[in-house]
């Protein structure tokens, strides 16, 4: 949107006719809508210059496993018709007195049609998977938003079929809302070229946005399974096998996510997460790190009933803590009287017992 404002700005400043903003009105009317449908390919890649990148688009294969099939989804998207309110008068004034005006009056317009959004996604790169028999096209998204700025932004690589899959569970229990909510639509042929990639792309981008800026759907079990289920399952199953340097990354990874995104549901993901960093830190040698998990841990444990965590949490941070040097006593006296009240066994299990046996569903 603000690289259409800068063009009317330009086409203002530059003295254009009335009748040119007039045109120019008719397009920008449903400007989402539009894009979604009608843009032209060069026009979606120079508005993801720099970041979207293709790998194979050039193939035009019409197989693929789930992106094939007729055209059931398509519910309309209602927009906010801001940019129509951007065009010019024919005798404004020009130079940066129209700018600041102009930007002025836009912004008290979107503080009231806008919803604000935590959260900002960008598609990074899309890449054609060839998995014999099947053929998809595998989406990396960047989850930008507030907490730990000193990161690099947390991603996701998800297929077409599990943004299907997220939008179906929530329109069955969310019909309503989710009628205003656009989704890309099914193709028949040509589902591997740039310009499909492009606009799925920013399709995508939008619809993350446009969930997340809904409350009532924003803390959905669907939502929150959709950004972090895939990541904890790989990392769980590295942990498993011993790729520990290469689980630590994907844990890493959900543990950002899950920053980001909150936790209305509860604390069993995060702890789980953090377990499985204490778990790779110690692996690895990194007894400060995991140190450091564990306490976070138990933070979020705090004095709520005994939970299957804690005291394999109190145990690695005691056995952490004396090769450290550090002060244990508090830690061990919290585990002993546990084991006294008979709610833990002695010794307790390790916390990589218990991610190895962990179900995730």
């Amino acid at each position: 949107m603000a690289s259409r404002l800068l063009h009317r700005l330009r086409h203002v400043l530059a003295g254009d006719g009335p009748e040119e903003a007039a045109a120019g009105s008719e397009t920008e009317q449903f400007p989402e809508s539009s894009e979604l449908e009608d843009d032209d390919a060069e026009g979606l890649s120079s508005r993801l210059s720099g970041t979207l990148s293709f790998t194979s688009a050039d193939e035009e294969g019409d197989e693929g496993d789930e992106e094939v099939g007729p055209d059931p989804l398509a519910p309309g998207h209602e927009a906010s018709g801001i940019d129509a309110e951007l065009s010019a008068p024919p005798d404004a004034p020009r130079g940066s007195q129209l700018l600041t005006r102009q930007l002025q009056d836009f912004w008290k317009k979107s503080r009231s049609t806008l919803v604000p959004q935590r959260l900002l996604f960008e598609v990074t790169s899309a890449s054609v998977v060839k998995d014999p028999p099947s053929k998809y096209v595998l989406y990396t998204l960047a989850v930008i938003g507030p907490g730990l700025p000193d990161h690099q932004p947390a991603q996701i690589s998800r297929r077409y079929s599990d943004f299907e899959q997220l939008h179906r569970s929530l329109q069955r229990r969310f019909r309503r809302t989710m009628a205003a909510i656009s989704f890309p639509r099914k193709r028949l042929r040509r589902n591997f070229t740039a310009e499909t990639i492009a606009r799925r792309s920013r399709a995508f981008e939008q619809f993350l946005g446009h969930l997340q800026a809904v409350p009532e759907l924003r803390w959905t079990r669907d939502l929150q399974d959709f950004f972090v289920l895939p990541e904890l399952r790989r990392a769980q199953g590295l942990t498993c096998t011993g790729l520990y340097r290469e689980a630590l990354a994907l844990w890493d990874n959900a543990w950002q996510l899950q920053t980001q995104l909150g936790t209305p549901s509860g604390p069993d993901r995060p702890l789980l997460t953090l377990a499985g960093l204490a778990v790779c830190h110690q692996e690895l040698e990194n007894p400060r790190e995991a140190q450091v998990c564990c306490e976070k841990a138990l933070q979020l444990l705090g004095d709520k009933d005994p939970h299957p965590l804690l005291a394999p949490f109190l145990e690695a941070h005691v056995r952490l803590s004396w090769r450290l040097g550090l002060d244990k006593r508090q830690t061990e006296a919290q585990l002993q009287a546990l084991q006294e009240a008979g709610l833990t066994p002695t010794p307790p299990p390790s916390l990589k017992e218990l991610l190895i046996k962990e179900v995730l569903d």
